[in-house]
């Protein structure tokens, strides 16, 4: 697995050669610098392919899947409730601040408001703290894409939180804005969300 990340984030670059072989060079490459190719590790390029890979050092890497009948409940619609596709979401979930609903009439995945959730309690691992922080938005849900895009919090999802108040400085001297963690505990059994933030 190491390996495979490695070969992921390594990039060529051109590095001088110091030294210099015996025997005339041609005048058109006398004020050349000679060059070789050198595997070169990019920390900002690494951090970003590893976001595109979806790959994170994630504190719980393993978790039990969510069976789709516990997620959704089926809800009968029409006159006579024969009708069957609607689906209301029994688990925590997460909707941006300019979320509206879609008419009753053509939404499918109801989201109810008493399961919504805005903050969450974020421990930061190496200062051994605490924070309330305000959810950006849902990265990733490792039950499937359609979990992520419906924003449903369940235990190891990949959540992006608000750290503009901890005051993280990048090395560049640039305040951190938002920083991934994982949801650690069932939100919809403890009534809020634990999660660890990923350093």
């Amino acid at each position: 697995m190491k390996k495979t990340l490695k070969m992921h984030d390594e990039s060529t670059s051109r590095q001088k050669v110091e030294d210099v072989q015996e025997g005339a060079l041609p005048p058109y490459l006398l004020d050349r610098d000679q060059t070789q190719r050198a595997k070169v590790l990019s920390n900002t390029i690494k951090q970003k392919r590893m976001e595109k890979a979806g790959k994170w050092e994630v504190p719980l890497p393993k978790v039990r899947p969510v069976a789709e009948e516990e997620m959704f409940k089926v809800l009968r619609t029409g006159k006579r409730k024969t009708k069957q596709w609607k689906r209301m979401v029994t688990k925590a979930t997460f909707v941006g601040p300019g979320f509206t609903r879609k008419p009753p009439k053509y939404e499918r995945f109801i989201r109810p408001t008493g399961l919504r959730f805005t903050k969450a309690h974020v421990t930061h691992p190496e200062l051994k703290c605490t924070f309330n922080l305000d959810i950006i938005s849902v990265k990733k849900n490792p039950n499937g894409q359609m979990y992520s895009t419906l924003g449903v919090l369940t235990r190891g999802t990949i959540i992006e939180v608000n750290v503009s108040e901890l005051g993280l400085v990048t090395p560049a001297g640039k305040v951190v804005w938002g920083k991934y963690a994982q949801v650690t505990n069932n939100p919809e059994n403890d009534g809020c969300i634990n999660a660890v933030l990923l350093v």
